[in-house]
């Protein structure tokens, strides 16, 4: 199987050879079908709008076009706190993509750590797990985590998360690059969201807001950046990042970006000397966590183990061995544009307050 970086690399360009051409060759084949179903599920949707069922309370969609790694868990993070920090009661709905039946998928007990008075339901059918928000939970607002492309359900926000450091998933459809639909589908969502936008130029950023323009040009942009914050063990107590300052230490995680965990933990000032990586929503095991335990000790130079926090909420471990472990705590901070996007939550706080 290839992990997230290797399969990044070949639908990028960035592995050549006739090899790794002969491979995008027939991963061009394979998109074809998909973006074929992908634009007939879309013009279902456009033409049977009855077909998309409303709920009875406000529902907030965050989403993004391309596949894995945009910042989708910070920005639903801070947006039920905003909601929180006005008395609202807010839901979280997602798929479940990744989780045992009965359990919490990777990202739902990664909120649930977080947000421990946001209620979190898992259902593909994400209706239903709506209502059952709103009928047993008396909940007032909804927040869709990875749901633009789920449109059985009505939304009064869209949000389409844009990485600024590849925004347009390799401009192929997967599994030739990354995008899950053509980029035109930017035209359904309200707001798009450039995150990471503090690690790209001016220039960068000027360039991808004329290419979203291209595709949607009434779509209103607004940026935004993630930062570390802090560092967390498992027992939910954190430090300051000084602590990882200059240090050593040995990094891994199984989620959809490797490249900017890894990007986060060097802004932090980590000296980073080993680094592994597993597939995104990876279920650590006995042998794996015996594995990382002997991968991180072969190194005497290494003073700790971090990983995601959505990596840690799986393993449930102070150390490795004798390593410490810790969480690199992701924070989102508001950019560009950032007000008019409030200017939207709070209307839908009035909406809310008159139907009290």
């Amino acid at each position: 199987m290839l992990d997230p970086t290797t399969f990044r690399e070949i639908v990028g360009g960035q592995r050549r050879g006739v090899h790794w051409s002969l491979l995008r060759g027939l991963l061009g084949l394979a998109a074809m079908p998909y973006g074929i179903l992908a634009a007939g599920r879309n013009c279902y949707f456009d033409l049977c709008r009855g077909k998309i069922q409303r709920v009875e309370v406000p529902v907030i969609s965050v989403g993004n076009i391309t596949t894995g790694g945009t910042g989708k868990t910070p920005t639903v993070e801070w947006l039920a706190r905003w909601f929180r920090e006005r008395d609202i009661r807010v839901s979280i709905v997602s798929r479940g993509y990744g989780a045992e039946k009965g359990a919490l998928n990777d990202e739902a007990l990664e909120l649930e750590q977080k947000l421990p008075d946001v209620p979190h339901v898992q259902n593909p059918d994400r209706v239903k797990a709506a209502n059952i928000c709103i009928e047993e939970l008396n909940t007032q607002l909804i927040i869709l985590d990875d749901a633009f492309q789920h449109r059985r359900i009505a939304r009064d926000l869209d949000l389409v998360l844009i990485d600024a450091l590849d925004p347009f998933g390799s401009a192929h459809l997967l599994p030739r690059g990354l995008l899950r639909e053509s980029p035109t589908g930017l035209r359904r969502a309200d707001f798009g969201v450039l995150t990471r936008s503090n690690l790209v130029t001016d220039a960068v950023k000027q360039t991808i807001r004329q290419r979203i323009a291209r595709y949607a040009p009434e779509l209103e942009l607004v940026e935004t950046d993630f930062v570390p914050r802090a560092l967390r063990c498992t027992s939910g107590e954190e430090e300051s990042l000084r602590a990882i300052k200059n240090e050593s230490v040995a990094a891994f995680c199984g989620i959809g970006n490797p490249a900017a965990f890894r990007h986060a933990l060097e802004n932090a000032g980590a000296k980073i000397i080993q680094f592994r990586q597993f597939p995104d929503h990876y279920r650590y095991d006995r042998d794996d966590i015996e594995d990382l335990v002997s991968w991180a000790s072969q190194n005497d130079e290494v003073d700790r183990v971090v990983c995601t926090h959505k990596d840690l909420v799986k393993i449930g471990l102070h150390k490795l061995g004798t390593k410490p472990l810790g969480a690199l705590m992701i924070g989102l901070v508001p950019g560009e544009g950032w007000p008019v996007l409030e200017a939207r939550l709070q209307k839908l706080e009035q909406q809310i307050e008159r139907e009290l």
